[in-house]
């Protein structure tokens, strides 16, 4: 079973899901714009991606550099707390297999947790 954290208005994120459904039928869908993870989802995202919730945000979008969000001094806490408010700052597309996720870009990324 899959899970991906899904943007359909990015090309990235309607190729990954994609190539899962080449693959799978077992693909769950999660609209993340639409309905965000909690705080405590997105920090068991970052857990299995094996990174740091700076790393997990775009830092190219306007609410970026609006918010502040370049301070060296935000915690993780706080970082998930503006993801979980301003979904759009999440990198995207997030593919999910049991313990293991992957950002999907490049797209290859995606293929390493195919079976």
């Amino acid at each position: 079973m899959f899970t991906i954290y899904h943007n359909p208005r990015c090309s990235k994120s309607r190729e990954a899901l994609a190539l899962l459904q080449q693959h799978t039928e077992q693909v769950s869908v999660i609209e993340y714009l639409k309905t965000p993870p909690s705080t405590a989802e997105l920090a068991a995202l970052l857990k299995k991606l094996n990174i740091s919730a700076r790393q997990l945000l775009r830092s190219k979008e306007d609410e970026y550099q609006r918010l502040g969000l370049d301070n060296p001094a935000l915690s993780e806490q706080q970082l998930l707390a503006v993801m979980q408010q301003h979904p759009k700052l999440i990198e995207r597309p997030i593919v999910v297999r049991g313990e293991r996720a992957v950002i999907g870009r490049p797209l290859s990324n995606v293929e390493t947790l195919l079976p």
